[in-house]
């Protein structure tokens, strides 16, 4: 393989050799690691690791396999403390340098010696989630909390790769590991009030992550409450997994059994399986596609959450209930903070948004409703510059041209030339499809509107009257209408 330029860029896809090469090299290793011969298993592991980075199966046998030559000692060889002092030097610098795979090659190095050195786990989870393999970087830090479950720095790191997938509940659970540890840690204290929202944390489960005697939830399997459950799932799940087994390089495949495990609630096997299909299906961007989405689900989730609780504040406030109080929740969150939380959850969920419908853009050039999605975001995040040129390119479409101009319309206006914003405003009613009554009265709106702002108030009024003619209670209209009436008769 060859060496990688210092800037951090996407993990090479092996070639079909490579994949063949592998995939043997795995299967003999499997065979002498059963048979106890793990040194020539480990050299056999590394290739596999070297010539398919992103493959979570490699990197998992691997691991088990250096662990078990040391009988799962949780310290490896007596004589590791002298062998890795120069791997772990050339591990950070190798990092330092942004050179990730051969960061991830020197720490292996590293873990062949100790597998559970802390250092080198810690360095190896930030190189892979820098190359984007996030659920590698999760294991890494894992597998290192078998021998430290209540190291604060370990559990930090942890935690906030939970939070960047968007998994707050499991982040939850690590920042209050790391507040027992640290008791004066601020981060820790403001996070645990942070992700207080509608995350509560089952006190049997938090103190087995506590002590050490269950891994954290990301790797463990779930088990299914009911065995007719199990059954089903174990029905459906089954054949795709001979299937794929005898087609792995099939995208399909991979995603009808993301879709069953994420029917049964089991999102964690799901990602895994798309996941594991990145290399053998060459990084198919329906694959891609699927895991974008795929994380984007529980940020949304979460989203909706803070709005019905930002809602139910503000609904308290105005009508207090005697005697009212919530004692379901350990640190209640005024509203302040909860429109603080709900507005940071809007801003990554449109930006992760965003990057969904660029990678859709890219890859469909022609389809311009992903531009126009991909534009109304881009306006939400105060991009207007490029919102402009994706929805200039949607607009070509006749179909979409009044969707596309209306969102041009309000880009414009935000610009603060309503000339321009006019003109796409008029453009798009003149456009708009017969039956498409809220488009109707939003740009009605957004016409009369404009028109009273830049002095036009006779304009104002004819527009608006025709809007009230269409829904009186639409926004704000009526009182408008007075306003702008009462203006015009005191000129």
């Amino acid at each position: 393989m060859p060496d990688q330029p210092p800037a951090a860029g996407p993990v090479p896809v092996p070639t079909t050799d490579q994949r063949v090469i592998a995939q043997q090299s795995f299967n003999r290793a499997k065979e002498l690691s059963a048979e106890g011969g793990y040194d020539y298993a480990i050299q056999l592991l590394l290739t596999c690791c070297k010539l398919d980075p992103a493959n979570f199966f490699y990197r998992q046998k691997l691991r088990e396999t250096q662990k078990a030559k040391f009988g799962n000692n949780l310290r490896g060889s007596r004589f590791a403390f002298l062998t890795t002092p120069r791997w772990k030097a050339k591990l950070k610098v190798a990092k330092r340098n942004r050179e990730y795979l051969k960061a991830l090659e020197l720490g292996e190095q590293v873990l062949c010696r100790n597998p559970w050195d802390l250092g080198a786990q810690m360095d190896m989870a930030e190189a892979f989630d820098a190359l984007g393999l996030s659920d590698l970087a999760v294991y890494s830090l894992d597998q290192a909390r078998q021998k430290f479950p209540k190291d604060a720095t370990l559990n930090r790191a942890l935690a906030r790769l939970f939070e960047k997938r968007g998994d707050f509940q499991k982040a939850m659970v690590l920042w209050q590991l790391v507040r027992e540890s640290a008791p004066g840690d601020v981060e820790a204290q403001h996070k645990a009030k942070d992700l207080a929202a509608d995350l509560t944390i089952q006190k049997g489960q938090y103190e087995k992550v506590a002590d050490g005697s269950k891994e954290s939830p990301v790797f463990g399997k779930i088990e299914a409450r009911e065995a007719d459950k199990k059954d089903k799932l174990a029905r459906e799940a089954e054949p795709l997994l001979k299937r794929i087994e005898a087609d792995p390089t099939e995208p399909a495949l991979y995603l009808q059994l993301a879709s069953v495990y994420r029917r049964n609630g089991q999102e964690d096997r799901a990602r895994d399986v798309l996941q594991r299909a990145l290399g053998p299906t060459g990084s198919a961007f329906a694959v891609q596609l699927e895991l974008m989405q795929l994380d984007l689900a529980p940020l949304r989730k979460n989203l909706e959450v803070a709005e019905a609780r930002v809602k139910a504040a503000r609904d308290t406030r105005r009508a207090p209930a005697a005697g009212d109080t919530d004692s379901g929740e350990t640190e209640e969150l005024t509203e302040a903070e909860l429109v603080a939380l709900r507005d940071k959850l809007r801003a990554e969920v449109n930006a992760r948004e965003i990057e969904l419908f660029r990678a859709k853009a890219d890859r469909f050039p022609n389809e311009g409703a992903h531009r126009i999605e991909l534009g109304s975001r881009l306006l939400k995040a105060d991009r207007t510059d490029e919102a402009i040129a994706e929805l200039q390119q949607a607009r070509r479409d006749e179909k979409l041209k009044w969707r596309a101009a209306l969102m041009l319309g309000m880009c414009f206006k935000k610009r603060n030339n309503w000339r321009l914003a006019q003109r796409n405003f008029e453009e798009a009613l003149a456009a708009l499809p017969e039956g498409e009554e809220a488009g109707r009265k939003e740009l009605l709106y957004q016409l009369a509107l404009g028109a009273a702002e830049n002095g036009d108030l006779p304009r104002a009024i004819d527009l608006g009257h025709e809007l009230a003619n269409l829904d009186f209670g639409f926004k704000n209209i009526g009182k408008l209408l007075d306003e702008w009436n009462d203006r015009v008769q005191s000129a």
